[in-house]
């Protein structure tokens, strides 16, 4: 008989994400390039197909599109394994072109999340698990971060 238990969150400290920060901030980086790749891709698509309807030759654009396509399909995959990396590391990436991630914490007994971005030297600011970037509130004294 197996257990079907769902897998259990790495809680961090705003030390344990602080120390993570250079390998994040690399993979971070990464997919914010990548992303920007993968979106400009897509809009290539558009053009190209919206041109082989419009100038009625879709030869003329059926090979670029097929490389583009092609290369979007590589680009997504790799992507989705950066994606996959920070998972493993227990961090939660949360918007692949700004480069914002989560770190699940506890604070003051209430779980909720560690929030950082490309750029920012350190994790200094946290959100209500369901609040989002928009709700980041400053790491103050006041807040007993658990582990």
């Amino acid at each position: 008989m197996t257990s079907s238990s769902a897998p259990s969150v790495r809680v961090f400290t705003v030390a344990q994400a602080n120390a993570m920060l250079p390998l994040v901030s690399a993979i971070v980086a990464d997919i914010v390039e990548l992303s920007r790749d993968v979106i400009s891709r897509r809009e290539r698509i558009v053009d190209l197909e919206r041109r082989a309807n419009y100038d009625n030759a879709p030869r003329v654009y059926a090979e670029e599109l097929r490389l583009v396509k092609d290369e979007l399909q590589s680009d997504s995959e790799r992507l989705q394994s950066y994606v996959e990396e920070l998972r493993d590391l227990g961090v939660e990436p949360k918007s692949g072109p700004e480069g914002l991630v989560d770190f699940p914490a506890v604070i003051n007994g209430k779980s909720v999340y560690l929030c950082w971005k490309l750029g920012e030297p350190t994790v200094s600011h946290w959100h209500d698990m369901d609040a989002g970037f928009a709700g980041r509130q400053p790491i103050t004294t006041d807040c007993v971060v658990e582990n």
